[in-house]
């Protein structure tokens, strides 16, 4: 017989269930760990705190609205307090594959706020007359408009703690490389060919133009994201809240978020359509799409040592082979590739969700919010550690970039305009059978002398870029 004394009784519309006394969560979570043992992946820090935050606001507003008692509100208030800073947070248990519309976690964190709000007003976990996670947690709200209000915080909060700052110490330190390696003249390639020379420096500037580009692209999504639904209800209309209600929750939110959100104009659209979400996505996987051009490009640059391109050293930072000694790889953008290839799956698979939504509501949300969130932050940590641990401290090969450079066909291109594009034509296949260099060709077919192949040849010049001009 089980000893009751290690458990307690909790009863939803389903009827009566055991509860270890030790849990804070309640009957609707146990039921949900029982239906969803799918994956393991439980709900993400920053989810979780997203959704705390939530409860928090709105236990303040429904506390000054006199919706709940002031002593509840400041109980709730005080959990929110306590599990954001760190306490009972393996108290969310339920998987990500889960409830359509994110029931079961919404009720996950209404139950631990009320059991621990019943705790600290010196009364027992399951006491729901006191404090109920439906009737006072929840007052006035829905899975329905908490939820996508949880990934729209969740969103703002991933990227204002982790994928904006890495992306502003990854473009810092390209830049940085792109001072330090601008006098570096290195073959340029197109079509995996050699083309004409360009600076190492201006490689590295490209690239930091290009995340630049990207991060003012998702700052321009992610304003979507600050447009709140919460209010909303069951379906939209704000049904069992209070007329104020819906002004104040954003008021507050934003106060304790310090970012301007502000009430969607319209509750309904704001339930039904996921497009902020595809559209941040979407940023995430053109900045992704991008990285992994990058990534592939230290890769190629950094080749060899003996039989690749070797312009570049990646810093070595850990052994790269279990049979081969003194073997190192580039690690680093082989994990940046990865990663990158998950956010495009993560993209393409919250696009999905988002067009199923039927009516009212859209309930493949928990796949939505696991999704935008996860790629916000591993793409954020990705470029943070591919900073820190390889592009802070890439060195170049000035020797053998000059050679490639001096060595390449695509020099005759400067030719063109001094010998005509056939005569070049002729100057370079001469050259690659021969074995003869382009400007030993060219003084021996008397086509220029030996001042002007000098002036035309010179890579410093040949490499430079040319200045914008708006006037003749």
């Amino acid at each position: 017989m089980t000893d009751n004394i290690n458990f307690r009784i909790e009863r939803d519309s389903m009827g009566d269930r055991q509860i270890s006394s030790n849990v804070y969560y309640g009957i609707q979570t146990l039921r949900a760990t029982e239906n969803f043992p799918i994956s393991g992946i439980k709900p993400l820090p920053t989810y979780v705190d997203a959704c705390l935050i939530i409860k928090k606001a709105t236990a303040i507003v429904n506390g000054e609205l006199g919706c709940i008692s002031q002593d509840i509100s400041q109980a709730i208030v005080k959990a929110a307090d306590e599990i954001l800073a760190g306490q009972l947070r393996d108290q969310f248990v339920v998987d990500v594959y889960q409830a359509g519309a994110g029931t079961s976690h919404h009720m996950n964190v209404n139950e631990v706020l009320a059991n621990r709000a019943l705790e600290i007003i010196g009364d027992e976990k399951g006491n729901y007359k006191k404090v109920n996670p439906n009737d006072h947690v929840n007052y006035g709200q829905s899975t329905n408009d908490v939820i996508p209000t949880a990934i729209r915080i969740g969103g703002l909060l991933a990227l204002t703690d982790t994928l904006h700052p890495a992306l502003e110490k990854a473009i810092a330190a390209l830049e940085s490389k792109a001072v330090e390696f601008q006098d570096i003249v290195k073959s340029g390639r197109t079509h995996m060919q050699d083309a004409v020379p360009v600076r190492l420096g201006d490689t590295f500037a490209a690239w930091a133009q290009i995340l630049t580009e990207h991060q003012n692209r998702i700052y321009t999504a992610s304003g979507d994201l600050m447009v709140l639904g919460l209010g909303g209800s069951a379906s939209g209309t704000g049904m069992n809240t209070h007329p104020l209600y819906r002004a104040r929750v954003v008021e507050v939110l934003s106060e304790l978020l310090n970012m301007p959100l502000e009430p969607a104009p319209q509750l309904m659209a704001a339930m039904q359509s996921m497009a902020p979400f595809v559209n941040v996505s979407g940023a995430l996987r053109n900045l992704a799409q991008d990285l992994v051009k990058i990534s592939h490009d230290l890769r190629l640059m950094d080749s060899g040592p003996k039989t690749g391109l070797k312009e570049i050293q990646l810093p070595p930072v850990q052994p790269g082979s279990s049979i081969m000694p003194g073997k190192y790889n580039p690690v680093m953008a082989e994990m940046t590739s990865m990663v990158c290839f998950q956010v495009m799956g993560y993209d393409s698979a919250i696009a999905l969700a988002a067009q199923a939504g039927q009516l009212e509501l859209n309930v493949m949300m928990p796949l939505i919010a696991y999704d935008l969130i996860h790629s916000i932050e591993i793409l954020g940590n990705t470029i943070a550690v591919l900073t820190e641990r390889c592009i802070q401290n890439i060195t170049a090969n000035k020797e053998r970039c000059l050679a490639y450079a001096e060595g390449s066909l695509a020099l005759v291109t400067a030719l063109n305009t001094h010998i005509g594009y056939l005569n070049a034509a002729e100057v370079a296949k001469e050259s690659l059978a021969s074995g003869k260099s382009l400007r030993q060709i060219v003084l021996e077919k008397g086509l220029m002398t030996e001042a002007e192949l000098a002036e035309v040849l010179n890579l410093e010049q040949m490499s430079s870029i040319l200045p914008l001009k708006t006037e003749s």
